[in-house]
């Protein structure tokens, strides 16, 4: 059987900077956070310092279950750079979700084009893992005007065929699922606390036993603190359905389509390990964004920020320094 050849052009790898970073320090705290209202919308952000003479902001967007914290450690990478923003997504972390909050896709994406507009820093370096992955192409294929580069970690491109079998626990994809997901979830979580933050960073991690304790603790007070958060379980129920439903999507408003359209610079990350988003899709992310290139990380997982944020950070300053050059 004679096959057709790959005439599609290869993708283009992103040079690491030797820019000056300060060691990674995972045992840092997660940055202050607060309720801040801008563009009329209130989230709970987290703010990293940055230089008074920075030309843009960073903006963080966290992942289905995550939260600002989950940028910690990259924001301190780079805060030497630029001042960032962390955001908790509506129903996530600490923020308390508006009436009537749909969780889909597009409603998460306008809540952060209108936060986002409404901090008036001109267009920021956008970032987005997972679920914050997709949610920031839609943002940046809608809002251009908002996006100054796009840095996308193991975005959560549409994908009817999930790798289930990679994951430890047979009952964490029917978690996930719209119908049985809530009873599914309602008998995770009488688990001890320890218990259900191992079998999450399990799924997260490629190597999780090189977690700090202090990152465990701090996963495990989110999640009691979470447990007393009446909105918590609709908006996660919620946002999955609405994450499925995206990946439905006719053709036309597929994200597939909506790539194309990107005209930002774009890195794309990939952990060879990630267990949530296989790894198979980063070629294809990557070459349907017209100005996107491909990192893919050996021995890293669903959430490369957290675990190579010094790698990702380099990578990141790469782009920057490419773009600046006109060289992207």
């Amino acid at each position: 059987m004679s096959t057709v050849p790959d005439t599609r052009p290869p993708v283009t790898q992103v040079p690491l900077s030797d820019a000056a970073l300060p060691p990674v320090d995972m045992s840092i705290p997660p940055w202050p956070g607060a309720d801040e209202t801008s563009g009329g919308v209130r989230l709970h952000v987290r703010r990293t310092p940055g230089p008074a003479d920075a030309e843009a902001t960073a903006v963080y967007v966290h992942g289905l279950g995550g939260s600002a914290t989950n940028w910690t450690d990259l924001a301190g990478q780079l805060s030497g750079y630029v001042p960032g923003v962390a955001i908790d997504l509506p129903g996530f972390g600490r923020s308390e979700p508006p009436e009537g909050f749909d969780y889909s896709m597009p409603a998460h994406a306008d809540v952060v084009a209108r936060f986002v507009r409404g901090l008036g820093v001109g267009p920021v370096h956008l970032f987005g893992n997972s679920m914050g992955g997709a949610i920031s192409v839609l943002l940046a294929a809608r809002h251009p005007e908002l996006v100054r580069t796009l840095t996308l970690i193991s975005p959560a491109m549409p994908d009817l065929r999930p790798a289930f079998s990679r994951m430890s626990d047979p009952r964490l994809p029917l978690a996930f699922l719209p119908l049985v997901g809530p009873r599914v979830r309602q008998r995770l979580a009488k688990e001890h606390v320890d218990q259900r933050v191992l079998r999450l960073l399990r799924l997260c991690f490629a190597e999780p036993d090189r977690i700090p304790q202090s990152r465990k603790d701090e996963a495990a007070r989110e999640a009691e603190e979470r447990e007393a958060m009446a909105w918590a379980n609709p908006a996660l129920a919620g946002s999955t359905l609405g994450l499925f439903r995206t990946w439905l999507a006719p053709r036309s408003r597929s994200l597939w389509t909506l790539a194309p359209t990107i005209e930002v610079p774009t890195l794309v990350v990939w952990g060879t390990e990630d267990k949530l988003v296989t790894v198979r899709k980063a070629p294809r992310t990557a070459r349907l964004l017209p100005r996107g290139r491909l990192l893919v990380l050996p021995r890293t997982g669903h959430v490369a920020q957290m675990e190579r944020p010094g790698t990702v950070a380099r990578a990141v300053l790469g782009m920057w320094e490419e773009v600046a050059a006109g060289r992207w």
